[in-house]
């Protein structure tokens, strides 16, 4: 679900800004989104309400990072006994002219995977961004 959606209170907005800062501070480039998806009723039916996702987009398209646009989905899990969302993981995919580029999961084995790699150092950018939105939402892990 779009991230400005999901913005209902304080903390959670708090916690949605720090996602965007961390990748504005990984990648400088980066022009944050955070309504990636369209609303319409197309759209609306494959909405997860379970996760927050952002949208980045670039000035052009990187050789090194295989995009020109990445879509994080920060994805949760309704915790009825505590009555709160825990944390599962992170989906990142990056896009081109072509569709999607690659993806990395964390709920997996942090692989990115796809049919247009990034560079390596690129890879490793992503994955401690990754570490790093664990972080937020998750201190004391």
């Amino acid at each position: 679900m779009n991230a400005a959606e999901q913005a209902n209170n304080l903390s959670l907005t708090s916690q949605i800004a720090a996602v965007a800062n961390l990748f504005k501070n990984t990648f400088p480039d980066a022009k944050p989104d955070l309504t990636p998806w369209r609303n319409d009723p197309d759209t609306r039916e494959w909405l997860d309400p379970q996760s927050i996702d952002l949208g980045f987009h670039f000035p052009g398209w990187s050789p090194r990072l295989q995009g020109r646009s990445i879509l994080v989905q920060i994805r949760f899990h309704q915790d009825i006994e505590e009555e709160q969302n825990r944390l599962i993981g992170l989906e990142v995919a990056a896009f081109n002219h072509r569709g999607e580029a690659w993806r990395l999961s964390t709920i997996d084995q942090w692989q990115i995977e796809g049919r247009d790699l990034p560079a390596q150092d690129i890879a490793e950018k992503v994955r401690e961004f990754c570490r790093q939105v664990f972080q937020v939402f998750c201190p004391s892990t």
